[in-house]
């Protein structure tokens, strides 16, 4: 059977210069809009990432202000650290990347962010929020991720979306995103038994468990939708998906690649939030 590649970067490239002319808008009105990261630690990934969104808000017009912190900072400074960004004006966003330190406490971290500048979406406000279908701002990843099914017009309601991964930065969000938009939903993870007869079933299949291509051929239904959300490094240096591309693409009927597809979205929404945390905190939302 053919296959539709979903193709993220490209959807990513459209969505963004749509926030460029935002950003240029509000430049002309005097507002700057400014995302602050805190990165703590030496995790090469999360520096990757940080780069990568720091790359972006430059491309955007958007100012942004990278906060690189020790392997062994106390949690208490971190703290200290939100509170004045909280208090600051001229941030209009603030990211902790994740993850943190092991001796750090991720949820005590997340809840000190003032949820008006939470772009990442993972305070217990903003995720609350969500969970009662009145949402302030969607995490970037399952937001990304809708974004590309509806691009590409892939029917959600009444189909059966299975996801596979619980956290959350995607899993537990995106199953509350497919809810809202009439779909059923079945949430896997590591201890469920029976993983290849559920997802046999599904009709739009989103992986996110940072196993290289943990899902096989077998494991996946003729025509259905495949997202893969995870990056994986091989010890080649190869960047893979938590799906088999190469055996499952035949069997699909769309599927996203890895690079290429959910990662670009996934900073794209993270601009986009930026933004109408910019237009919310100045009265403009």
């Amino acid at each position: 059977m053919s296959f539709t590649l979903i193709n993220g970067k490209f959807i990513a490239s459209i969505i963004k210069e749509d926030i460029k002319i935002e950003v240029e808008d509000l430049k002309s009105k005097g507002i700057n809009p400014c995302l602050a990261v805190i990165l703590a630690g030496d995790n090469k990934a999360s520096e990757k990432y940080v780069s990568f969104k720091e790359k972006t808000c430059l491309e955007l017009g958007i100012k942004s202000v990278i906060f690189r912190l020790s392997e062994g900072i106390d949690e208490e400074e971190i703290h200290k650290l939100i509170d004045e960004l909280n208090h600051n004006p001229s941030i209009n966003g603030i990211l902790v990347q994740l993850p943190l330190p092991r001796h750090m406490n991720q949820n005590n971290i997340l809840q000190k962010i003032d949820p008006l500048k939470d772009v990442d979406g993972f305070t217990p406000y903003c995720l609350g929020r969500l969970l009662i279908d009145n949402p302030l701002f969607i995490p970037c990843t399952p937001k990304g991720i809708m974004r590309l099914l509806d691009a590409y017009e892939i029917q959600i309601e009444k189909k059966h979306a299975v996801v596979v991964g619980r956290s959350i930065i995607v899993g537990k969000p995106l199953s509350l995103l497919l809810l809202r938009r009439n779909a059923t939903v079945t949430v896997c993870h590591s201890k469920t038994e029976g993983l290849k007869e559920i997802t046999r079933k599904a009709d739009i299949l989103c992986v996110a468990v940072g196993v290289p291509n943990f899902i096989t051929a077998d494991m996946v239904k003729d025509g259905a939708v495949i997202i893969d959300i995870g990056i994986n490094v091989t010890n080649y240096g190869k960047v893979v998906g938590d799906v088999d591309f190469e055996s499952i693409k035949e069997k699909a009927s769309y599927i996203t690649p890895v690079p290429g597809g959910v990662g670009p979205m996934t900073i794209a929404m993270l601009m986009e939030n930026t933004v109408y945390a910019t237009k919310l905190q100045k009265g403009l939302v």
